[in-house]
């Protein structure tokens, strides 16, 4: 059942979600005008409720013996996916376990391994559950953001640039959602490459669209609300950004 939270709460969740660790009752009571007492009882009373489910530590585990992370894309078949969602989580090095509500690929899996050979041994610990690995990328960066519609009302609305991250190289790879009347909306990549809408040195290279992936080609058809991951060695620029937003 859905919980009732007002605007308090949400701004509350808006700063825990800066940086719970550094973020005190009487620093968002500041911010959000009330007492600390009151910051601190809503706390409690949005844990009670379930809707803060615990504080993690965001660990950057390739400082430590430069460890490898690894982001799997899995299917649980007809198997019950609660049930293996509980049970691939005792598989060593797995570190997070997200249910998608699709017929294919409804596990999203996180692992972390000491070497390409620990994350291998880590995938057949969770093929020998039954569990089918459709897709798997190795995490480079990982960047947080709290839900903007908490924060302060005042503050610019949320960009549709939704992650970035970099590459070896210095590359930048950056995940947008096509908005409505955007210049490349309705155009194949290759007719958008003819109108200078995407330069030579950018690559699109995925597009997520209806809960499904598609590799693109030259002759792939940009729509509104598709989710694209762009890439770029020598940088991405506004006027890239742009034709995707129609900003």
């Amino acid at each position: 059942m859905a919980i009732q939270i007002d605007s308090i709460d949400e701004q509350i969740l808006y700063y825990l979600s800066q940086e719970a660790r550094h973020t005190s009752a009487p620093d968002i009571a500041e911010k959000v005008d009330v007492s600390p007492p009151t910051v601190r009882n809503r706390i409690r009373r949005l844990e009670e409720d379930g809707v803060i489910r615990g504080y993690h530590a965001d660990i950057d585990y390739q400082k430590v013996s430069g460890r490898l992370t690894n982001h799997y894309v899995c299917s649980t078949g007809n198997r019950d996916r609660e049930e293996m969602a509980q049970r691939v989580l005792d598989v060593p090095g797995v570190i997070n376990v997200r249910e998608i509500m699709s017929g294919k690929g409804d596990l999203r899996i996180t692992v972390v391994g000491t070497d390409t050979d620990d994350l291998t041994r880590i995938a057949q610990g969770i093929t020998s559950l039954g569990i089918e690995i459709d897709d798997e990328d190795l995490v480079h960066r990982e960047y947080f953001h709290p839900y903007a519609p908490f924060g302060p009302r005042d503050e610019e609305g949320t960009s549709p640039v939704t992650g970035v991250a970099g590459l070896a190289g210095d590359a930048d790879v950056i995940e947008i959602i096509v908005r409505e009347h955007a210049p490349i909306a309705g155009k194949t990549l290759q007719e958008a490459n003819e109108d200078g809408l995407i330069p030579s040195d950018v690559l699109v290279v995925r597009i997520n669209r209806d809960q499904g992936t598609i590799t693109p080609t030259g002759q792939t058809l940009i729509k509104e609300d598709d989710f694209v991951t762009i890439h770029s060695r020598s940088g991405i620029t506004q006027d890239t950004l742009d034709a995707f937003t129609g900003a």
